[in-house]
């Protein structure tokens, strides 16, 4: 089979006789797109392995790593600064505990946050009255 975009000619090797060449190429594609999307959720999530192993287990996992993934790159898509996915996990992973203005943040990264002086809300549990 021709591939238009890499010029050059993809054989496959099948004992599927009753399908047409194009409808095999179709599927090896699909096939080769759900290995990648499991190799960036090893890759950028540090996943090792599952956790659970059941049916149920594996399916919540595999949705929460697509969720994550859609998000990351929602965000990713949002921000003015170029940034590669992998460094926006690393980033995000640094920085998950830190209260920041994300859309901010994306945007100008490296930039120093702005000097505010936090209002006290919580109250004082003992008052020293001597």
């Amino acid at each position: 089979m021709w591939n238009e975009e890499n010029q050059q000619v993809i054989e496959l090797i099948t004992n599927q006789t009753s399908w047409t060449a194009n409808t095999i190429s179709e599927l090896y594609k699909s096939r080769w797109q759900v290995e990648i999307f499991f190799r960036e959720i090893k890759q950028l999530l540090h996943i090792k392995s599952f956790i659970g192993t059941s049916e149920n287990a594996v399916m919540i996992q595999v949705w929460t790593a697509l969720i994550t993934i859609l998000l990351l790159k929602f965000l990713q898509s949002l921000a003015k600064y170029g940034w590669r996915l992998s460094n926006l996990v690393a980033f995000i992973r640094l920085n998950l505990f830190v209260k920041i203005d994300l859309r901010k943040w994306l945007d100008k990264p490296f930039d120093h946050p702005p000097n505010r002086h936090q209002k006290q809300t919580q109250g004082v549990l003992f008052e020293n009255t001597a």
